[in-house]
């Protein structure tokens, strides 16, 4: 059973000289800035696609203040001009490194909806105003970066190179992506939240270590010429091995554990290397049958190459990432780019509580750089008065990538570290009320749930805690998340705390005492919470829990909130055109939707973020969450524009608007009986036969089968080439 892995105290490193300058009142975003500090020049400069807000929940204020604690003299240049590498050179040269991230958000889904149409706002900038970022920010900045000061080693950051590590399906360009880090041409890339791997690397760089020979820490990405000499390699790169011993042994020699060398990426070099310590090259499905040594054991997913053109083995090599994830099993991953290797690095361990405390501690002076004046910044007015508790997610739901930027185990802050930032809050941010908007993180009440035994958790390799059911050996009891909001709300000053994360309902409902804390204290009228989906199919590819859970948890806030006298309501969100939901399952929630006298205004279209399990469903149309293989059935995918518009119509079916579309799809469905005044009827008839009102456009039988990309009568068939053309045009509008 794997020992659960440990890693030296967060602030532990030696100090940079540079500490004796203290901290700065701001990260300077000017030489005015240095010169006021006395500073000659800068350590460490980092370019990011946000307005710099000096807020815990900024990402670039985090790491900056945290480099900061350890010495270093930190800069922010934001939002730059990349139209040339001038605005990168405003802070000078910096004495040890760029740090680039585009920000708080991938760029692309910061720019673009759901439906491919241009944002006319950007919440991260002042006023809102959009382009003042480029798509793909990390390559650009990046490369400005280096045609500023090519000698400078550039390290990317944030949840835009997280998401992009390996080769990648870009749902904007509808292709799949060679690693951020490649493109970038940077020299590392740390994922997840950096505070670990960046003490270290920053560590050793301002020890003289030439960054080219930093390539073991955990949280890292770097290219290396080949797989060193010496260890194991795993072979993952297909998923059609033959299924007997002798057949393998065919194909590698006398033992399918020879060394098989591969001239595509020996050099002379690494040859002479490899004659004294060869690598063993292990099929996958042969590994299991002798003990490694999980520290020079890696795993090769199939190539750049390979994924690009073979979507089945993009959703394979998915599924062999997402089982990689937990920093205290997981191997290092290989995937070759042309000739050269991308090693990632297992996950970082994550931070123990006082160590997340000593983050969130740091000094912060919780607002916008003063030059944005009286500028509002959205994303800032959104979470100044909120506080982040906890980090990971061990919920696992495939359409979501916090999972794979933050990591499944749950940290989180100590109850006195939370009580310091509300008051904090109550001192420093201008014009507060004492409302606090949030306590939460990525969910509401994971807060200080993890497993039971911390042996088991070394060992695990689920991608989920609580699907499909809850699992035996996590913590439940939400005492903690009690406690603490009983503590906050005794604070002088604070008048209402808000919960607004995301309510993980399903254990919500294993502890009723938190669930009447919750609903008598913490809810102003309604409730958010998300099913995303009532049909048990679409519902297992998401990795959600049944409506059964839904019905519980209802049943018991309506309870709650009749015995605190509220008259209190659950807001329900929903998500359309998830891989393998079929029109047939949008119709049933629709219906399920007016049974419940649901009117939801603001919906969801599935989003293809970079990474997760579910973007590998809808660019494969195959379900990474079971073993892949050529003959696994193919996965019915709402790929078009009009598709997703239609599966989107039904969750709005009380919108006139819809009416003529949806209309059209019922008949196609031979659903008619669901068009009229009825009470059990979805929407009515046309109010005079071969009228419209204006405005409403007119859906011919050809457009309708248009909107199903030639799909709709034949499911199990690939999708033509005439049905491609046409989502390729619709992508371009």
């Amino acid at each position: 059973m794997p020992t659960p892995k440990t890693a030296p105290d967060l602030f532990s490193y030696p100090k940079y000289w540079a500490e004796c300058y203290g901290t700065a009142p701001y990260l300077p975003m000017s030489r005015q800035e240095m010169d006021d500090l006395g500073w000659d020049s800068c350590d460490i400069i980092i370019v990011t696609g946000d307005a710099y807000v000096d807020h815990p929940s900024f990402g670039m204020a985090v790491i900056g203040r945290f480099l900061e604690s350890q010495g270093f003299r930190v800069g922010i240049i934001a939002q730059p001009d990349w139209s040339n590498a001038e605005d990168f050179k405003r802070l000078g040269k910096p004495n040890l490194f760029f740090g680039v991230t585009g920000g708080n958000m991938d760029s692309m889904i910061n720019r673009y909806t759901a439906d491919l149409k241009v944002r006319n706002d950007d919440a991260y900038t002042p006023n809102a105003e959009p382009g003042k970022r480029p798509d793909r920010s990390v390559i650009v900045y990046s490369q400005r970066c280096k045609e500023a000061y090519s000698e400078v080693p550039v390290i990317l950051g944030g949840i835009e190179a997280s998401l992009r590590r390996i080769a990648q399906y870009d749902y904007w360009s509808d292709e799949v992506r060679r690693s951020v880090l490649v493109d970038a041409t940077a020299e590392i890339l740390l994922y997840g939240n950096a505070e670990r791997a960046m003490a270290e690397v920053a560590d050793r760089l301002a020890a003289g270590v030439n960054i080219r020979d930093i390539h073991d820490v955990r949280g890292t990405v770097v290219v290396k010429p080949q797989v060193p000499g010496g260890w194991t390699e795993i072979d993952s790169s297909r998923i059609d091995w033959p299924r007997d011993i002798g057949s393998l042994q065919e194909a590698f020699g006398s033992s399918p554990y020879d060394y098989k060398e591969e001239e595509s990426c020996q050099t002379e070099e690494s040859a002479s290397i490899n004659e004294v310590q060869p690598v063993r090259i292990i099929p996958m499905p042969l590994h299991r049958e002798e003990k490694l040594n999980p520290e020079t054991t890696c795993i090769r997913l199939p190539s750049f190459e390979k994924v690009r053109n073979d979507p089945s083995l993009y959703a394979h090599a998915s599924r062999v990432l997402h089982q990689e994830s937990n920093p205290h099993n997981a191997r290092v991953l290989v995937q070759k780019h042309g000739n050269r290797e991308l090693w990632v690095n297992p996950p970082p361990i994550p931070l123990e509580t006082p160590e997340i405390d000593g983050v969130f501690g740091l000094f912060y002076q919780r607002r916008p750089h003063p030059s944005y004046g009286n500028a509002k910044i959205p994303a800032y007015d959104m979470i100044k008065t909120s506080v982040n508790i906890m980090r990971g997610c061990f919920g696992g739901c495939s359409f979501c990538s916090i999972t794979e930027h933050e990591g499944r185990v749950i940290q989180s802050r100590s109850h006195e570290s939370v009580l310091a930032e509300l008051e904090d809050i109550r001192e420093k941010v201008p014009g507060f009320t004492g409302q606090i908007s949030d306590l939460g993180g990525p969910t509401a009440n994971m807060y200080h749930l993890n497993c039971k035994d911390d042996q088991i958790q070394a060992s695990c390799r689920r991608l989920s805690c609580v699907f499909p059911g809850i699992c035996k050996n996590l913590k439940t009891s939400h005492k903690q998340t009690t406690e603490l909001y009983r503590k906050a709300r005794a604070i002088p000053g604070i008048k209402k705390i808000a919960i607004a994360s995301g309510l993980r309902y399903d254990l919500a409902v294993e502890d009723p005492e938190y669930v009447e804390e919750l609903v008598t204290h913490h809810v102003g009228g309604y409730l958010k919470i998300a099913p995303e989906h009532t049909e048990k199919g679409t519902l297992d590819l998401m990795m959600k829990p049944g409506m059964g859970t839904y019905d519980a948890f209802k049943k018991m806030f309506e309870h709650f909130s009749q015995k605190a006298g509220k008259k209190q309501y659950l807001i329900p969100y929903f998500i359309a055109a998830h891989p393998g939901c079929e029109d047939e399952d949008m119709l049933n929630l629709s219906l399920w939707l007016k049974r419940n006298k649901f009117r939801v205004d603001q919906v969801q279209t599935f989003y293809p973020s970079p990474m997760s399990l579910a973007t590998a469903m809808y660019h494969a149309e195959k379900n990474p969450l079971k073993r892949v293989s050529y003959k696994s059935p193919r996965l019915y995918t709402p790929r078009t524009l009009d598709q997703r518009r239609l599966q989107k119509a039904f969750l709005r079916y009380h919108d006139a608007k819809n009416w003529p579309f949806l209309r059209q799809a019922l008949r196609d469905m031979n659903r008619s009986d669901l068009i009229g005044p009825g009470k059990h009827q979805l929407i009515p008839e046309e109010e005079n036969k071969g009228q419209r009102r204006s405005g409403q456009r007119v859906h011919s039988q050809g457009e309708f089968q248009k909107a199903r990309g030639g799909q709709w009568d034949n499911r199990n068939s690939k999708t033509s080439k005439s049905s491609s053309a046409r989502q390729k045009k619709g992508r371009r509008r």
